[in-house]
């Protein structure tokens, strides 16, 4: 196998990794970029409690990897 070749990214054709990225990067980003800009220091408060995004990573956090895992599973097991 190349580095570029189809084979190499074929399962970012598949539906199922597609959606399981997208919601890791949905619901994972909000609560990493609280904690990226606290610690540059670009908030009031240098120790933020962000609740809701807390709670909307560990939703989606697990859900998005296991989509990703079917999606790269799918996609090997095709000739």
């Amino acid at each position: 196998m190349t580095v570029g070749s189809d084979e190499g990214r074929r399962f970012w054709r598949s539906g199922y990794f597609i959606a399981g990225a997208l919601l890791l990067v949905i619901g994972s980003g909000p609560l990493l970029t609280i904690i990226a800009l606290a610690k540059l220091g670009l908030t009031r408060d240098p120790n933020p409690n962000p609740i809701g995004c807390g709670i909307l990573a560990m939703l989606t956090f697990w859900p998005g990897l296991i989509l990703m895992f079917v999606g790269f599973a799918k996609s090997r097991g095709r000739p």
